[in-house]
This record gives structure tokens, sequence and C-alpha cells, in this order.
């Protein structure tokens, strides 16, 4: 049974569920979520693992059950050992996705002795070029930032859902059921949250992918932006040795509408380590 605890960073109170069964002898699993979701879009992934493996995630600053104490300039990746050090994990398996996936990849890139094996799913890169989205994503993003000029969370809550969850180019809707009404919870907790003050940039990773040298699994959804499945094929061939795998008819949180599929694969690669 999963445990939920508190661990205390500069100016926030870091919300961090874990468990580890009696018996799991495999490597220690630290999950990092999206920028629209929180530590829940991994729930489908627990019971897979948690036999074998010390499972972890948590809340970032300003998302789920993490509380703001104070908004305070801060480093993901520094929040990121901290949980990691309450855990006493000395070195984890990172799992990112989209945000949270460039959390790893800095981390990895900051301290390859702490990182196990990295597994991005559609990652933000810092330091990446920025590039132009071309219709109809740019049409959806406009949306978005107009909803919010307004004021109003929730039609900017049921954008992103179409953005991210269903993806740009899918039927609005596409994704229905648990997994809808999960992200829509997830990300309009976010987006009413108090601001926890501004993240620190860290170093480019994009000029530094090749570095890496954590086993690497790359992760991406046919359905998800086109500007972001193109980064990640980049991705998947820049870091020496990485593997790659796209998640047919997905958008950009395959852990969240497919678990079954990506819990077989990420399976497969924990079983190559």
């Amino acid at each position: 049974m999963s445990q939920l605890k508190w661990i205390e960073v500069p100016g926030a109170s870091l919300a961090v569920e874990h468990q580890t069964e009696d018996g799991a002898t495999g490597l220690p699993l630290l999950f990092l979520h999206a920028n629209v979701a929180d530590r829940r879009m991994w729930h489908g992934q627990w019971s897979a693992l948690t036999p074998v493996h010390s499972v972890a995630s948590y809340d970032r600053r300003g998302f789920g059950d993490s509380r703001t104490l104070q908004a305070t300039p801060h480093s993901n990746v520094a929040d990121l050992w901290a949980v990691m050090d309450s855990l006493g994990y000395d070195k984890a398996v990172l799992v990112g996705c989209s945000l949270g996936g460039r959390v790893a990849i800095d981390a990895t890139l900051a301290r390859p002795d702490r990182v196990s094996g990295l597994v991005v799913v559609a990652p933000g890169v810092s330091g990446a070029p920025s590039a132009q989205h071309g219709e109809p994503v740019s049409a959806l993003t406009d949306a978005i930032s107009a909803a919010a000029a307004r004021g109003d969370l929730d039609a900017k809550n049921e954008l992103q859902a179409r953005l991210w969850l269903d993806g740009p180019l899918s039927p609005p809707g596409r994704v229905g059921g648990d997994a809808r009404e999960l992200f829509l919870s997830m990300n309009g907790n976010a987006l009413r949250a108090a601001n926890p003050g501004a993240a620190t940039e860290e170093p480019s990773a994009w000029a530094r992918l090749e570095a890496i040298r954590a086993p690497t699994l790359v992760m991406w959804g046919d359905l998800d932006l086109p500007l972001l499945q193109e980064r990640c094929s980049v991705l998947a061939q820049r870091i020496p040795g990485a593997e790659s795998f796209v998640l047919r008819g997905t958008a950009h949180l395959p852990a969240l509408e497919a678990p079954q599929q990506f819990n077989s694969l990420l399976g497969r690669y924990l079983d190559g380590l």
C-alpha cells in the first residue's frame, strides 16, 4: 500500500507518494509528472511495478497536494534530489513526461552518479531551439491564451485537454472516461494553485545530449504535437545508445491513456537494465 508524506524544501512542502513491497529487489523508480498533471498521472503504473521495484512519485511545487508556503525562486532539480534523499535513494531510474522529462534530463546531466536509467516521454529539453507551430496547433494555443487572458480557467482546462490529452489533430473528446476526468482534476488544481515562485533555468541540456550515459528510452505518441514528435526523434538519435518507441494512437500522456501498452514497454526496458 502506498504512503504519502511531505518533505520540506525552501518555500514549500512537497507531497511524496511511495511504496516498497517486501521482496522488491529491482532498481528504485522515481516518476516525474507533466506540467498539466500531478503525481496521480502515474497511478496506472504502480500495480505493475511495485512487486519488483520501490516506486515513488511526487507533486512539484504548485501541483497536486504540494503546499506553497512562500513564493520562492527554486530549482526543480534540487527539489528532485531532496525527494530522493528523503526516500533514501542513492540512485534511481528517472521516468519523466513533458516538463517532468525535462527535469529528469537536467538531473541526469547534473549528477549522472545518481541516475540508474532515464525514461523520457515527449520531454521538454532545456535550451532546445524554439520553433513555430503550424495550424491548427497555433489556433488551439491562441484559444488557450485567450481563455487565460479573460480569466476563464474552466475553458482553459478544457482546451488544454484537447491539446495535450486528445492531441491537437484529433477530434475533441477523443479520450474520455476516467482518464479525462483525472486530467481535468489534475490540471484544474494546477491552474488554481498559488504561485510557487520562479524555477531557475538549468544549463542547456540541448547542447549536451551526447554527454548522457544513462541507459535511455525515449517514448512519444503519434498523436502528439508534430513539433514534439520531431524533437523526440532527434533526442533518440543524439543520446548515445538510446532506444525509442512510438506509442500508436496516443498523444502527449500515453501513460495515462494507454497504461497497459506503456507498462509493457517500460517493463521491457527495466528488464534490460
